[in-house]
């Protein structure tokens, strides 16, 4: 999943065939519907989103993974790129409860000590409370 103008010469053939998905950014609405339908369509998906404050600096993350794998019925899979420590990997598994403020807590305690390229631009784990 990436935004529209990635999907542009000379990498939209590229992009494409690695399965991707053109999203408006600017145009959400029902883009957690749409996706859990992708799901529901193909019996092998994987589906990556990049974390917020990657752009901007943002108060409180944004939900529409965690209903995305709600609605579908498939687990998340926190992975991470530290920038400070120059390493990446791949967390625990965590399937959506329904619970998302206890299950957000899971998914903050692991990105807690995460550092991205922009740290001025990341929240800390007591800003994304919600």
């Amino acid at each position: 999943m990436g935004k529209t103008a990635i999907f542009r010469r000379p990498f939209k053939g590229f992009f494409k065939w690695l399965g991707g998905i053109p999203v408006q950014r600017s145009q959400s609405d029902k883009l957690v519907e749409q996706l859990v339908q992708l799901f529901q369509r193909n019996q092998q998906l994987i589906l990556t989103i990049a974390p917020a404050g990657t752009r901007k600096r943002v108060i409180r993350w944004k939900s529409g993974f965690y209903h995305i794998a709600r609605g579908a019925g498939v687990p998340i899979v926190l992975g991470f790129l530290d920038y400070r420590r120059k390493v990446g990997g791949i967390g625990p598994v965590v399937y959506p409860t329904g619970n998302i403020e206890a299950d957000m807590k899971i998914i903050r305690a692991f990105y807690d000590g995460v550092s991205g390229k922009n740290p001025a631009q990341s929240m800390t784990t007591s800003d994304s409370k919600s």
